[in-house]
């Protein structure tokens, strides 16, 4: 039985999961790598998402970034639009928050219209959560306790694929901070407090 290589992907985790476990894939194990799933095809897949609505520049605050046009049609900005980024742990799962920044100070209300804000209009409700990873809190704890080699790489698959999607926003976005436990500094938490990550005193 051969074990995993560092870069496998999603498809070659879930399928040695299989492997390994004589085709028996628990269903909180399935509830997250379905979830990761969606979040691994987040700019390719045809719904829509407030990622992607972010990174559409017809959503941003041209006049005030100093956009121009080129000649082939593309947006050139002089400014990148300012936002900060927060991990955010709950009984859902992982989320990924983004606050738009108004000369590095953090906005955390309604924007409409508003001649400062980096985007033409921004609703927390529609656009501060930017996606979800269902579970991942449960996920991580039951890895801890009795996880295998397959739920681990499912773990740090899940930490690489949202550190790339931060780094794909840093092409387009100023980002003037990340908040916040990553994925794998969350689960070395959950091993320093022996699994017990859901107690409040640390």
């Amino acid at each position: 039985m051969s074990s995993l290589s560092t870069n496998a992907s999603l498809k070659e985790i879930n399928a040695y999961k299989k492997q390994i476990n004589w085709g028996e894939v628990s269903s909180i194990y399935h509830m997250f790598s379905s979830s990761l799933g969606e979040v691994d095809g987040i700019l390719t897949h045809g719904f829509d998402s407030a990622y992607k609505q972010i990174l559409n520049q017809n959503s941003w605050n041209l006049a005030l970034l100093g956009a121009s046009k080129k000649a082939d049609g593309s947006i050139q900005v002089k400014n990148k639009p300012q936002i900060t980024l927060r991990h955010e742990f709950n009984d859902m799962g992982y989320e990924l928050h983004c606050y738009p920044a108004i000369d590095g100070e953090v906005v955390t209300h309604s924007m409409i219209d508003k001649g400062n804000c980096p985007f033409n209009n921004w609703l927390p409700e529609k656009t501060q959560m930017l996606f979800r990873l269902n579970s991942l809190v449960a996920f991580a704890i039951y890895s801890f306790q009795s996880g295998d080699e397959a739920d681990i790489a499912l773990l740090k698959y899940a930490h690489y694929k949202v550190k790339e999607l931060i780094t794909t926003l840093s092409e387009s976005f100023q980002i003037i901070v990340v908040k916040g436990y990553s994925i794998a500094e969350f689960y070395q938490e959950i091993a320093k407090r022996n699994g017990n990550i859901l107690t409040q005193d640390t």
